[in-house]
């Protein structure tokens, strides 16, 4: 494991995660949950696939378990996807 796998990384490229909820409802108390986490600048979620997503975005490293933790006090997981290419050549 690295920095940049194992922390959501400050900027614009954010952090994808992976939820077993199936409700809207539940989705906006994911969301209110993980922007209270110190360092998380927004939360854009994604309602369209199944399973539902949401990425996370930083002003300030924040560790992948720190959400997950954040999270499952709603009694759900949320699980860290690929990190997205920095750049593209």
């Amino acid at each position: 494991m690295t920095v940049i796998t194992e922390n959501v990384i400050p900027g614009n490229h954010g952090r994808i995660f992976t939820t077993n909820v199936n409700e809207d409802a539940q989705m906006e108390a994911v969301k209110s949950v993980v922007e209270k986490i110190v360092g998380v600048k927004d939360v854009v979620l994604i309602n369209e696939v199944f399973p539902k997503e949401f990425i996370v975005h930083t002003v300030k490293l924040v560790n992948n378990d720190t959400i997950e933790k954040a999270v499952s006090s709603l009694g759900v997981k949320a699980i860290p996807k690929g990190i997205f290419p920095l750049f593209t050549l």
